[in-house]
């Protein structure tokens, strides 16, 4: 019983973090897009956000083979997948310090 319930634990934190991983560099780059964006509207700035975010977007073409979103996809997965291995590492440390 105390084996199954430490799997389902496990499973779970694993989960979690493997999502809010794959969420959270989304959240990063659409929050810097969105400000830059909204800085646009200010007079004398359109130029600096315009050529601030052409660099976002080639940066992230870079990534995903020509595509923005593809290469937003590109790091997103391997954030996910960098969540995933520190969340085992984490969990097997705790395990053996028990």
């Amino acid at each position: 019983m105390n084996v199954m319930t430490n799997m389902t634990n496990f499973l779970r934190s694993l989960l979690l973090s493997i999502i809010f991983s794959f969420i959270a560099p989304m959240f990063l780059f659409g929050g810097v897009l969105l400000t830059l964006s909204l800085i646009s509207y200010v007079p004398g700035l359109q130029e600096v956000t315009q050529v601030v975010t052409t660099l976002i977007k080639e940066f992230l073409c870079i990534f995903g083979s020509g595509t923005p979103v593809g290469g937003l996809f590109v790091i997103c997965s391997t954030f996910s997948f960098v969540g995933a291995l520190f969340d085992t590492y984490a969990y097997y440390r705790c395990q053996i310090l028990r």
